[in-house]
């Protein structure tokens, strides 16, 4: 879930300098594109830059990274200081913009942004991107960061190994910088042979043997343009990308001050982007850009799946297919919890999830919304309890015209008729929780910090009467241990007579491998209450036939699926609220805990059908060997992710 942006400027510096009074107008803007784009990772940050046009023995590309809590800001705050301390010396004039471009490292025509959510590798600076690969050719040096997670990252990496390179490291991302990098020095290395055979050199690599005396016969032909000037960059990509299996997002500077961005196949990951006059952008959310650019979101285009898009060095744009695109899968958690809830189609798809548990929730409730209060947990929950709200209250509007009617036309309408009807009845809703507290990281003891977690919120104490029951929208539940550790105990404190906790989806069951770290099954509190239930329905032996199946790791099929086959998902959801139950709770109301429907997802989310996690449909085969390695890792007790 990784946030990309990139920055590519169309005019020369002393433009914005003129036009916005800001020399470093496109460092501000990858910095504001970034940080609209916080929400995808805290776990490091880093920033890139290529200059065009620097003469020979001059540095053209540079990079900061930082793995600090605050790490944006500090990269920003480094690269500001610097900028001072260079104006300060007077090496740089802000009414010169060449000053800026001669003597910043970050007063460059090409800008990169990455902010990291860690699925895979460590959380040093070894794993923040962005990765470098330098070399003394412009067009075999690459910078690359992105949002993905590659399944198939072993066998790629077994194929460089095979191909005679020691791999440093195993991570996904230094396996795509690779090939990336392998299919850039091929094409470098044809046309740098291209030029060396029409400059006549010999077949052991010397000069040509000529007298430089001699007189020429006529003026030099043109020979075939340097590999920098010549460079495919969809073509690199074609190469490099064959048999990549995953989810990605991928952006790039090449040291020819090309840049680009490639989406996977059957767009998993997201990736927008922006071009008018002054500039081209890339984010992985479209608002960011709306925002950063001050655009409709009719202005921002989506990256098409398997395409890329490619800024050249001479600033020509070219999209272009690069693998053949496949059934979409686009994630779907990316809608309900992931990106930024201001995106006018996902705060309105976001509504729609809350309105579609209606049904559900009423019959919790037993239809009974004068003994109910509504709230929701967390503030990304919010939107969805708007929904939810909503069209509960549209249902009632429908029901108190439909009986004024009635009333109406059998003569019994009156005051006390209207009043049980127009102010009866309607939702309530309450602001019932209240973040107040943010547990500090020097608590370092596991008890000490258990101790405090139910206090991260607190409750409006007196919304709540002893005869209702208290309904919470929450946006997903993954593993249940904030619900067991804080959520109900908090709740709890205002004695309602029932707890009813809506999850806006679906119950998770299988391991993500496209870029959520959720990859562990025995950490899925649904999984959680199927073996459960397998146990206490004397089933064991079903445990035993699934680890043999998942053992041979077909391709295409998903044995964890036969672990759900016995039981509803109204069962699973009662052992689930069962299983969340703190076993000490001071408390003696009910708990139910309500799942969006498979059904009602696709219908609010009909763009983004990816719910591997909850169905356990795979895009990708690698989906299916994660899926079944992760079952194996859980019966052998191995901890780790499954890809």
């Amino acid at each position: 879930m990784c946030g990309i942006a990139i920055v590519r400027l169309r005019q020369p510096f002393a433009h914005y300098q003129e036009a916005h009074g800001a020399p470093l107008w496109g460092l501000l803007k990858l910095f504001l594109l970034m940080e609209k784009q916080h929400n995808r990772g805290q776990d490091g940050a880093g920033m890139a830059a290529v200059k065009l046009g620097v003469p020979p023995g001059e540095p053209f590309m540079f990079r900061e990274r930082s793995v600090r809590s605050d790490a944006l800001d500090r990269i920003f705050k480094l690269l500001l200081d610097r900028y001072g301390t260079l104006v300060a010396d007077g090496r740089i004039h802000a009414d010169q913009p060449d000053t800026i471009r001669r003597h910043f490292d970050f007063g460059a025509e090409v800008l990169l942004g990455h902010l990291r959510y860690g699925t895979s590798g460590g959380y040093t600076m070894s794993a923040c991107h962005p990765f470098f690969r330098r070399s003394a050719w412009p067009e075999r040096n690459l910078i690359l960061a992105g949002n993905f997670n590659i399944t198939n990252a072993r066998a790629l990496n077994d194929r460089l190994i095979a191909m005679g390179q020691h791999p440093i490291v195993s991570a996904d991302t230094q396996a795509l910088l690779e090939y990336v990098g392998l299919a850039l020095d091929a094409a470098h290395d044809a046309a740098l042979e291209r030029r060396v055979t029409h400059a006549g050199w010999g077949a052991r690599g010397g000069p040509p043997a000529h007298d430089s005396e001699a007189p020429t016969a006529g003026p030099p032909v043109p020979g075939p343009p340097a590999p920098a000037e010549s460079l495919d960059v969809l073509g690199v990509l074609r190469r490099a990308a064959a048999g990549w299996d995953g989810g990605y997002s991928l952006a790039g500077l090449v040291g020819t001050g090309d840049c680009f961005v490639l989406r996977d196949p059957w767009g998993i990951r997201p990736a927008f982007w922006y071009q008018d006059d002054e500039v081209v952008a890339v984010a992985s959310e479209r608002v960011a850009l709306m925002t950063g650019f001050n655009c409709d979101a009719s202005a921002v285009r989506e990256v098409a799946p398997g395409h890329a898009v490619v800024v050249t060095r001479a600033g020509e744009i070219q999209e272009g297919e690069v693998v053949e695109p496949r059934p979409r899968a686009s994630c779907s958690f990316e809608r309900i919890y992931f990106s930024r809830g201001n995106d006018p189609d996902i705060y309105r798809e976001r509504k729609a999830l809350g309105a579609q548990l209606a049904d559900q929730v009423l019959v919790e409730i037993d239809h009974d919304l004068e003994r109910a209060v509504f709230g929701f947990i967390p503030n990304t929950a919010e939107t969805a309890h708007g929904g939810l709200i909503q069209e509960l209250q549209r249902r009632r509007r429908a029901v108190v015209k439909r009986e004024l009617l009635a009333a109406m036309a059998a003569g019994q309408l009156d005051e006390a008729a209207v009043d049980r009807l127009v102010l009866g009845g309607w939702p309530r809703t309450e602001k019932i929780a209240v973040k107040d507290l943010k547990i500090r990281t020097f608590i370092g003891s596991e008890k000490w910090r258990n101790q405090l977690a139910p206090h991260i919120y607190d409750v409006s104490y007196g919304t709540v009467r002893p005869d209702d029951a208290l309904v919470v929208v929450d946006d997903s539940i993954v593993r249940g241990t904030t619900l067991r550790r804080s959520i109900i105990r908090m709740l709890a404190r205002l004695n309602p007579r029932m707890l009813v906790i809506v999850s806006t989806a679906p119950q998770i069951r299988y391991p993500d491998c496209y870029g959520i770290d959720m990859s562990e099954l025995g950490k899925f509190v649904a999984f959680e209450a199927a073996i459960a239930l397998i146990h206490e329905t004397g089933q064991a032996a079903l445990l035993e036939e699934v680890y043999r199946a998942c053992l041979d790791e077909p391709v295409g099929t998903n044995h964890v699926q036969r672990i759900y086959e016995p039981f509803r998902p109204e069962e699973i959801s009662a052992k689930i609220a069962a299983l969340v139950r703190p076993s000490d709770l001071d408390w003696e109301g009910e708990i139910r805990i309500v799942f969006q429907t498979i059904e009602h997802l696709h219908a609010a989310l009909p763009e983004h059908t990816g719910d591997w996690y909850f169905t356990g449909r795979y895009p990708t085969p690698g989906g299916f060997r994660v899926v079944n390695r992760a079952f194996v890792k859980y019966v052998d007790r191995v901890e780790g992710r499954g890809y």
